[in-house]
């Protein structure tokens, strides 16, 4: 949270247009009997929870799911279990009148290659998406937050951006259906320059018949150059702020597919 700055005139979200949401998983915990791999909590009592939540104002809310990639992981298990819990989560948010905001991650830690990531990707897509339809949950109303097809992060050959997209639309256009209207990445711990450009190179580079919008939906890539400058002094806010809506402002370029890498060279 920023600090306090006198200059600040607060206004309701609603007149700013801002919409509000929330996070209403509890976390990734152990999944027993399958050591290394995660399950994510939080089912229980969430209808009620949901109710309370809609009826302060929040319009969509969101649950993350973790899968990690590593020796005999993951599991069919880990993926089953993860996909019916997002399921039961997104028909949840819907009888409650929120957006579900659906997110199966593969984590990008690990020295797997991108094809590897290729092939957990779609797998756990497609599982999630088969829950999804089993939950009766409406794909017309919800948002995907998935990675991005990466090489892991100790893999010792990281491939181009244009192959990064590439790899990342195709594995898209295999499991998603044409019915969700909105793709929204997570960066997944790649910078914000590197997130950007991939997300650039999927809408400037590649064809405009996809069926769905491809936009960001990053934490770490778009708030982490300003958390550097700020660090915690209140001499630096207005410099911190300044470096968050630049960020802003190239990861909207990307959407349009108008980023260059002159706009952070500037």
């Amino acid at each position: 949270m920023w600090p306090k700055n006198e200059g600040i005139v607060a206004v309701p979200l609603a007149e700013a247009g801002i919409i509000p949401g929330i996070k209403v998983d509890i976390g990734a915990k152990e999944l027993a009997g399958h050591s290394g791999e995660k399950i994510t909590e939080g089912l229980d009592g969430l209808r009620e929870r949901l109710g309370e939540y809609a009826q302060r104002g929040a319009r969509f809310a969101k649950w993350r799911a973790v899968i990690a990639l590593g020796d005999g992981m993951p599991s069919q298990a880990c993926i089953k279990a993860n996909a019916h819990a997002l399921a039961r989560y997104a028909a949840l948010c819907q009888e409650k009148g929120l957006v579900p905001i659906v997110e199966p991650e593969v984590l990008m830690e690990g020295t797997h290659s991108l094809e590897r990531c290729f092939e957990v990707t779609e797998d756990v897509l497609r599982a999630v998406f088969q829950q999804l339809y089993r939950q009766g949950v409406s794909l017309e109303s919800l948002l995907l937050k998935p990675n991005m097809v990466l090489s892991g992060s100790s893999f010792p050959a990281q491939e181009s951006v244009a192959e990064v997209a590439d790899a990342t639309v195709r594995c898209l256009l295999r499991v998603v259906p044409a019915a969700v209207p909105g793709i929204v990445f997570l960066s997944g711990g790649q910078s914000g320059e590197l997130a950007t450009a991939h997300l650039n190179a999927m809408n400037a580079q590649l064809p405009s018949c996809l069926p769905w919008a491809l936009s960001f939906s990053f934490g770490r890539a778009l708030q982490q150059p300003a958390m550097a400058i700020w660090g915690g002094q209140e001499a630096n806010v207005a410099a911190a702020q300044q470096a968050l809506l630049h960020r802003a402002a190239c990861n909207q370029a990307a959407r349009r597919g108008q980023y260059c890498a002159a706009m952070d060279r500037a």
